[in-house]
């Protein structure tokens, strides 16, 4: 049976969190002395008061998490945050629709990117601040925060770890599933703070290189400017926000290795090999693309290419060039399969991930060999481990169902009167938690005209996408509310 008051203690306590961050939001607005003041300040005392109302009650009982309470613990945080994350929005009149302020909200969190604003700089700095805030908390993982920061994560917090941030394998830093996580958030502020100072340095005032170093480090992509990274034409900018979201794309437990001086970890990983290999290799291919047929400088393309690739592989969702206007759509094609494939297991990226991608791959050519030799054991290796059957299964299941899910997303938002192409690039940024889609929802448009159906279809694929499926789909099965 749930342990109902487990979960409420646990979502107050995330909703304590949630109100110090909007504090500091509040912290902001008022060094720029802009209206927006009072509404984050409501917002913040409303978020704080709920929380409080569900933690004193139920402080004092058994507080062992079991996984049927981690799943739902973990599903429900990003919801409720989400929607107490979207008072702000609301309350100001700046989103005047509750659905689109959600729908922002849910895209923050999940560092999904999409947005429905289509004046980005008319929001006062206050709002902007809490806009990129929502993507660096969402990007190392709410769940993630909370064991690092909360008192009361002192059981179960390894069910929830694996609840929020599933895969084929989880690295631990520490005997301690707590200091695990510290040390994965020790790596991404020190991160999140070198990257601010080089962006500071190469032509960003102080508040868009912290708000950029946010969502750059979350691969969240929201920009503190319509234009996004195109705004800056320093081609110093954007080879430092390449640099550091190829860096947010591998796993950060390997990257905590590199930092500390192991870095034979990090240049000696199978994922990381394969994921540099692929974005060396596509962005490759298209810098000769736009060189080619759109006449563009050679280091133009290169940069344009490398970027856009690294962007929407590791679904930051940043754009220095549309790629929706290229020419031939081989070319942007080639940005719709880096959006499926996504960064690397354990980074803050989305998408399938790399390593599943690669096991897939190294089983398939396995499949070959077993049909000439029938009676040879040919098992799946990766980083030197041989991987159980049931791994190599939990890959090809996962796989096969995000293609279903895209495949019914697809069907179902196309019904609202969206074209094919629309449709399908809506579904699978929002599944690959990328931002910029494909037709009428590329890097220089928003997602403001999709219906309020839509909207909330989307805000799911998001959710889904996210917490890599299972965490979320096991809440719609029979076995999982049976007694």
């Amino acid at each position: 049976m749930l342990k109902h008051k487990i979960i409420m203690l646990f979502l107050g306590a995330l909703l304590l969190v949630e109100s110090v961050f909007m504090f500091v939001a509040v912290a902001i607005s008022t060094i720029y002395s802009e209206i927006d003041f009072q509404f984050l300040l409501i917002s913040a005392i409303i978020t704080f008061l709920v929380g409080l109302l569900l933690v004193i009650p139920n402080f004092k009982i058994d507080k062992k998490v079991d996984k049927r309470e981690s799943y739902l613990i973990v599903s429900l945080a990003w919801i409720v945050l989400s929607l107490f994350g979207s008072l702000p929005f609301f309350i100001s009149g700046y989103i005047p629709n509750f659905t689109d302020a959600f729908f922002e909200t849910m895209s923050g969190f999940t560092t999904t990117g999409a947005s429905i604003l289509d004046n980005i700089e008319s929001l006062p700095h206050g709002l902007l601040f809490w806009r990129s805030l929502t993507q660096w908390i969402g990007g190392m993982g709410i769940i993630v925060l909370s064991i690092a920061t909360i008192p009361i994560v002192k059981s179960g917090g390894m069910q929830l770890f694996v609840a929020e941030v599933p895969g084929i394998s989880t690295d631990k830093l520490h005997p301690r599933i707590k200091g695990t996580a510290k040390k994965l958030w020790l790596v991404y502020i020190s991160l999140t703070f070198i990257l601010s100072v080089l962006l500071f340095f190469s032509g960003m005032d102080w508040f868009d290189a912290i708000n950029h170093a946010f969502t750059t480090m979350a691969t969240g992509g929201y920009s503190t400017k319509q234009a996004s990274i195109a705004y800056w034409s320093a081609p110093s900018i954007h080879y430092i926000i390449l640099v550091f979201m190829i860096l947010s794309g591998i796993n950060y437990s390997v990257l905590y290795f590199g930092l500390t001086g192991k870095i034979k970890k990090l240049i000696k990983n199978t994922e990381v090999k394969f994921y540099l290999f692929l974005i060396i290799s596509l962005s490759s291919i298209l810098a000769l693309g736009l060189w080619f047929y759109m006449d563009l400088p050679i280091e133009k393309s290169i940069r344009d290419s490398f970027f856009q690739v690294a962007s929407v592989m590791t679904t930051t969702g940043f754009s220095t060039n549309d790629y929706t206007q290229w020419h031939p759509n081989g070319l942007w094609l080639i940005i719709l399969v880096v959006m499926l494939i996504g960064g690397s297991s354990g980074s803050t990226s989305g998408g399938i991930k790399v390593v599943r991608i690669h096991v897939l791959l190294r089983n398939s050519i396995l499949e070959f060999k077993r049909l000439l030799f029938p009676n040879a054991v040919l098992p799946v290796r990766y980083n030197k481990l041989v991987l159980s059957e049931k791994t190599v299964n939990s890959v090809l299941a996962f796989v096969i169902l995000y293609a279903v899910l895209i495949v019914l997303g697809t069907i179902v938002l196309s019904f609202t009167d969206l074209d094919f192409t629309s449709s399908l690039g809506a579904v699978v940024a929002s599944i690959s938690n990328v931002g910029p889609a494909l037709g009428s929802f590329g890097p220089s448009a928003s997602f403001s005209e999709i219906s309020i159906f839509g909207k909330w279809l989307l805000s799911f694929m998001m959710l889904v996408g996210r917490l890599e499926l299972f965490t979320v789909m096991i809440l719609f099965t029979k076995t999982f509310w049976r007694k």
